[in-house]
């Protein structure tokens, strides 16, 4: 009996230990969370894909910072999480997943104003790559005068690549273009179906899109208007919004139809449009970003001035824009705000205005060049501009 307890138990431990050793090791290597020690922080930090910014208060030393960050279980990070290093320029982390096989490159960057350009040629690219594929979609980014990246557009692609299509970037919504108003580069924007997984989703449609914030693809699949996040911080005034289209709309529209196969329904009659649109707002504590679900809001107190194009119609012909910034009934600056880097703004071009909705016609293209972002440093000739309107 004492030898059969034995036997029995050590075919239990054999047991556990075979089954420990069964478990597969995480292969994720991804920066889930970043934090800095005192009260320096502007807002959160804006962790994407391959990159963190950490938007500063005025005045703070970036020279000593040490950001801690939180990874997926099991991996691990260098240089380490808490190390003080130099952030006058990006830093970059390596994260290394828990079964050593995958390694991820995170570029991060500090600044006490997240907003350093505002003219936009669409020249500048990269490509994003994961294990799978060198270069699967576009990133557009702006540089300053030395050439260095400092800001990057955030657009729907991350979300397109999770309906598993196949392809490089050539297939996806959002790309880089030759032929632009001077014969150099621009930005394309088409409307493409999802294939079986985005109808699985009830999203069979993905508008070409390019814009001023970040994009949660962790949310994109569950929430797209809460996935896209629109804006950054902007320490001046918006007074207009101005640059080139050209644009043909596709041959059917479609509405969303759950009850059908591929989960689209044409529109006999229905033409589609693009939409071009900036919105400047005040971040807050309750509503820090505003998403998909408030962004053109009536109701969305915080705010302040819109420039929208009134209905984008089609032009096989480079056709200018002109968008003034209209400011909402009541609203107007806070200089002690303004200063203090508490309003954001985003810029937005969509192939189909009714793109956050899977709405559209497949084929739709719009293409962009020459942007211009107008300002104004003091909050008079802006407010008074608006009241004589």
């Amino acid at each position: 009996m004492r030898i059969r307890n034995l036997l029995s138990c050590l075919f239990l431990s054999i047991l556990a230990v075979s089954c420990i050793k069964d478990e597969a090791l995480n292969s994720e290597a991804d920066i889930e969370t970043c934090t800095l020690s005192g009260d320096v922080l502007n807002r959160e930090p804006i962790i994407e894909n391959d990159k963190v910014t950490l938007i500063l208060k005025k005045g703070t030393d970036l020279t000593a910072l040490a950001p801690q960050f939180t990874l997926t279980p099991g991996a691990t990070i260098i240089p380490a999480s808490g190390s003080t290093l130099d952030f006058t320029s990006p830093q970059t982390y390596v994260v290394t997943s828990e079964d050593k096989k995958w390694q991820k490159s995170y570029k991060v960057s500090a600044t006490t104003s997240a907003f350093t350009t505002t003219r936009y040629n669409f020249e500048n690219v990269r490509f994003f790559s994961d294990n799978h594929n060198k270069d699967k979609y576009q990133i557009f980014y702006e540089t300053d005068q030395q050439g260095r990246e400092n800001m990057t557009w955030a657009s729907g692609n991350p979300g397109f690549a999770m309906t598993g299509v196949e392809g490089n970037y050539s297939i996806y919504p959002t790309f880089q273009a030759d032929n632009g108003i001077n014969g150099s580069k621009c930005l394309g924007l088409t409307t493409r179906l999802t294939g079986t997984l985005g109808n699985l989703m009830n999203m069979p449609l993905a508008s070409g899109n390019l814009f001023i914030g970040t994009f949660d693809v962790m949310n994109a699949l569950t929430n797209a208007l809460t996935a896209t996040q629109f804006g950054m911080q902007f320490e001046y005034i918006p007074t207009y919004l101005k640059g080139y289209y050209k644009y043909k709309a596709g041959d059917t529209f479609y509405i969303v139809d759950r009850t059908s196969h591929d989960k689209i329904k044409p529109v006999p009659g229905e033409k589609d449009a693009f939409d071009i649109y900036a919105v400047f707002y005040e971040s807050t504590e309750k509503l820090p970003v505003l998403d998909g679900t408030n962004i053109l809001d009536e109701n969305t107190e915080t705010i302040l001035a819109v420039a929208r194009i009134e209905k984008g119609t089609e032009s096989s012909e480079w056709k200018e824009f002109y968008l003034p910034f209209n400011f909402r009934e009541g609203k107007k600056v806070d200089p002690i705000k303004l200063a203090a880097g508490k309003y954001n703004l985003t810029i937005v071009f969509a192939s189909s205005v009714r793109g956050n909705y899977f709405e559209g016609a497949p084929g739709s293209t719009l293409y962009i060049d020459e942007v211009e972002l107008g300002y104004e440093e003091s909050e008079t000739n802006i407010i008074n501009t608006a009241t004589n309107q």
